[in-house]
């Protein structure tokens, strides 16, 4: 069976194109005419493809290559095989992805599953929802009443809308997604298999039993978001669940009820946040951080993986650890827990 192509093949760019595009500088022997017509890394690139250099550690790589095409920055020109083009960038993996971007547009959000256009054969639409034109809906998704989709974006298979939910223009939902009680945006990512807008996690106990609290608030995805597989966000419970524009979360983040994530934050792998957390502008939490609920973490401040953030962060901090500390605190621990074991192992030693 012969290998599957699951993008389509680019019609390819001129290495004179490519330096246009991304403001690279050719090297005085670059051939201007070649045509690239794919992306790969050094050691696998061949006489039609683009790679590009930007660490000392794939100097080795770089002399042995037979890419077409390596961008790179000026220091590492002299390295480079023979029959590469070598594109001078000053950010080379910058570079590197406007030219990807360029050659695979269509991988830049997912497409119908069904490669079909309007609604397909086993969709649901109920009469009293809202399509607008050049929408795609994949077999076996279900649109509720007065649900509203904006023009270009896809619904993918068994995909789930709910009654009155809002989805912007160009967004794509993925396969096995529900949406419910949520408002989005234009230009909005939903990876399969998230849920967005179900039950904030709150119980009253009382005595015997633990009385569910209603959460009757709504999730807002604004513009230019996009949130992984598996992730899960949490309708709020009196106010709404905000994930502020151009956010990007990973895959299998829970965003709690009341949670507000402002604009261009990022979000990776596994992160809980608890209710109520609020995020500033910009904040980046490594994987697998956990927040503890009402907290505020401040526009710009960074939270390293695994941390456990148990009090409020200051705006451009970074914060390490669990319980997490700022970054200089952290490191003097760390540092004085190694002297201290290490005379102990010492003292140890001698008393051998």
């Amino acid at each position: 069976m012969a290998e599957p192509v699951f993008f389509k093949r680019p019609p390819g760019m001129t290495v004179e194109a490519i330096a246009q595009l991304t403001g690279a500088m050719p090297g005085a022997e670059a051939c201007l005419d070649h045509v690239i017509t794919d992306i790969a890394p050094l050691d696998r690139a061949g006489p039609h493809d683009l790679a590009f250099l930007d660490s000392n550690k794939q100097v080795d790589a770089l002399a042995a290559t037979r890419a077409g095409a390596c961008l790179m920055s000026e220091r590492f020109a002299a390295r480079a095989a023979a029959d590469t083009n070598v594109l001078l960038a000053e950010r080379p993996y910058e570079a590197f992805v406007a030219v990807a971007r360029e050659l695979y547009p269509d991988a830049l959000m997912p497409s119908s599953l069904f490669e079909s256009k309007g609604v397909a054969p086993g969709a649901m639409v109920h009469p009293a929802a809202e399509i607008e034109d050049e929408v795609t809906i994949d077999p076996g998704a279900a649109i509720g009443p007065r649900a509203g989709i904006g023009a270009g974006s896809i619904i993918g298979a068994n995909a789930v809308i709910g009654p009155g939910v809002q989805i912007g223009r160009n967004c794509s939902i993925g396969a096995g997604a529900s949406l419910m009680h949520a408002l989005l945006g234009d230009n909005v990512i939903i990876h399969p298999g998230c849920r967005i807008g179900q039950d904030g996690f709150r119980f009253q106990p009382s005595g015997r039993a633990h009385a569910k609290v209603p959460q009757i608030g709504r999730v807002i995805i604004q513009d230019n978001v996009e949130i992984g597989a598996g992730t899960t966000v949490d309708r709020g419970a009196a106010a709404d669940t905000v994930i502020g524009e151009g956010t990007k979360i990973d895959n299998l983040v829970q965003i709690g009820h009341n949670v507000t994530v402002g604009r261009n934050c990022i979000i990776v792998a596994q992160c809980g946040l608890s209710g109520s957390v609020v995020l500033g502008d910009n904040v980046i939490l490594g994987g697998q951080v956990g927040i503890a609920d009402h907290l505020t973490i401040g526009e710009g401040a960074m939270i390293g993986a695994k941390s456990g953030v148990a009090s409020d962060v200051p705006p451009g901090e970074i914060w390490l650890g669990s319980p997490a500390w700022p970054r200089q605190e952290f490191v003097r621990a760390i540092a004085t827990l190694r002297r201290q074991f290490g005379q102990r192992a010492k003292t140890g030693d001698r008393n051998g």
